[in-house]
């Protein structure tokens, strides 16, 4: 299964978030040809509220070409605050800058300002993007994969990249069975007005909620969020998100009272479940290959999802740009790369919302951070 330079290499990248967006921009560079599909009409522009971008994410950015704009769209800050339920503030901790000296310890974004100027930066790139379109079939042979689009067409290419999320139907087609599994917690998020004053993360423990956060995301604007335990979404009542959220964070001090006064509207709150999953011993089959969230997911704990998953994109184009055949040997190689690094930050989200579940007073939570976070400084 290899494919030579010695013709005009294609690309089929499956889905236009975090890693399909970067992938798409890195291998246009290399002068790769790229297709990128995404199934919602409106590539996903104006979901989602927030983000939290640590340094390792913005140092794929930069790489991405688009550090400039998430600069000055975004929030940068150097430092995460630990608070009491009432607001007390119990301690501050400088984060480190796992990007580099150079780049800011955490950017707070508006998650859809994200996604828009990844969106600029791939149709820049010169690929060429259909909306509202998914793969229906995929067809291997030892040259290539052949493809059937949800509009009727067919595509030919040497490799396609699945980066179609968490509930990924391109995993699913090529027989990887592994699913995204609850972790037992669920979060409520919200975009507000930024209180004055508010300049970083803070979180508090304790409370009717696991964790009460929030995370400025521009001058102006913030995200704020709480962590409960999970509950059946079919006995919560859309319209009742405001209340819900509401509810919980109205017990919490400090810059809550105002922010809370802010959460009015059920349409402007998310709800979402914490999700674990790592597809272990391979990343593709064939000339398929996962990325981002269809490869690996974890809880928002250490905020590491998209940066784990433009990661896994800037890795597999730097060794797709680089080899000269594309094959089983490289594809498991990718894969033996970032396993390597994406398993230990998903057990360590996942143990740190564990802890809480099962109520360990005594956690390592600072530990099990700064050396996950050390970690992260090193390239990927």
């Amino acid at each position: 299964m290899s494919s030579t330079p010695s013709s005009p290499r294609s690309v089929l990248v499956v889905g236009g978030g975090a890693a399909g967006n970067a992938a798409t921009i890195l291998l246009r560079r290399a002068g790769i040809a790229v297709d990128l599909i995404e199934a919602k009409d409106d590539w996903n522009a104006t979901a989602g509220s927030g983000i939290t971008l640590q340094g390792n994410a913005l140092r794929v950015l930069r790489e991405l070409g688009v550090w400039e704009q998430v600069e000055q769209s975004g929030y940068g800050f150097d430092a995460v605050g630990i608070t009491a339920p009432d607001g007390t503030v119990l301690h501050v901790s400088e984060d480190l800058r796992t990007g580099g000296d150079e780049l800011p310890a955490t950017v707070g974004m508006q998650r859809p300002q994200l996604q828009r100027i990844l969106i600029d930066a791939v149709r820049a790139s010169g690929a060429t993007v259909r909306l509202g379109v998914r793969a229906e079939s995929l067809d291997q042979d030892d040259t290539g994969v052949s493809v059937r689009f949800s509009d009727g067409t067919d595509g030919r290419y040497d490799l396609v990249i699945a980066a179609d999320g968490l509930g990924s139907a391109t995993r699913a087609a090529i027989g990887i069975t592994d699913r995204p599994e609850p972790t037992g917690m669920a979060i409520w998020r919200v975009a507000t007005p930024r209180p004055s004053g508010l300049t970083r993360t803070d979180l508090a423990y304790g409370g009717p909620a696991y964790i009460a956060g929030y995370c400025p995301t521009s001058e102006s604007t913030i995200y704020a969020y709480v962590v409960e335990a999970n509950r059946d979404r079919a006995t919560i009542p859309t319209d009742s998100y405001a209340d819900e959220m509401r509810s919980l964070a109205k017990h919490y001090g400090g810059h809550w009272p105002e922010i809370t006064a802010h959460i009015t509207d059920p349409a402007q709150v998310n709800y979402t479940w914490f999700d674990r999953m790592v597809v272990e011993g391979s990343w593709h089959r064939g000339r398929v290959v996962l990325a981002g969230d269809a490869a690996h997911c974890c809880p928002p704990t250490l905020a590491q999802g998209a940066a784990l998953s433009m990661e896994d994109a800037w890795v597999l184009t730097q060794m797709l740009s680089a080899g000269d055949t594309w094959d089983d040997a490289l594809f498991q190689a990718y894969y033996e790369r970032r396993i390597a690094r994406v398993r230990p930050i998903v057990e360590a989200s996942v143990q740190i919302g564990q802890w809480q579940l099962d109520g360990v007073r005594d956690a390592d939570v600072p530990g099990l951070m700064g050396r996950t976070m050390t970690m992260l400084r090193e390239l990927p």
